[in-house]
């Protein structure tokens, strides 16, 4: 099965979206969990908690998860730090 969008694992990381999770003071400087990455090919990657298998049975009507694809909660701080590196649609 063919999909409208692939992963590329060949893209590089291209620069951080907002602030460090030691600069939210949202990890304990032994990890540098979560995170925000724009790859080189404008896809984004995001470092976070894996919560796949809690979330599956009560995703929202329409929201599927592929076998391949995984849920990933990160702080709400995090994501808005990085709204000003997001360019608008």
């Amino acid at each position: 099965m063919i999909r409208p969008w692939e992963a590329d694992p060949a893209a590089l990381f291209s620069r951080r979206l907002g602030k460090s999770a030691q600069e939210l003071n949202v990890t304990n400087g032994k990890d540098g969990c979560p995170d925000i990455w724009e790859l080189d090919n404008g896809d984004v990657a995001v470092v976070g908690r894996d919560l796949t298998d809690m979330y599956r049975s009560r995703l929202p009507a329409g929201t599927s998860i592929a076998h391949d694809g995984r849920l990933i909660v990160i702080p709400g701080s995090m994501l808005r730090a990085a709204k000003p590196d997001i360019a608008d649609a």
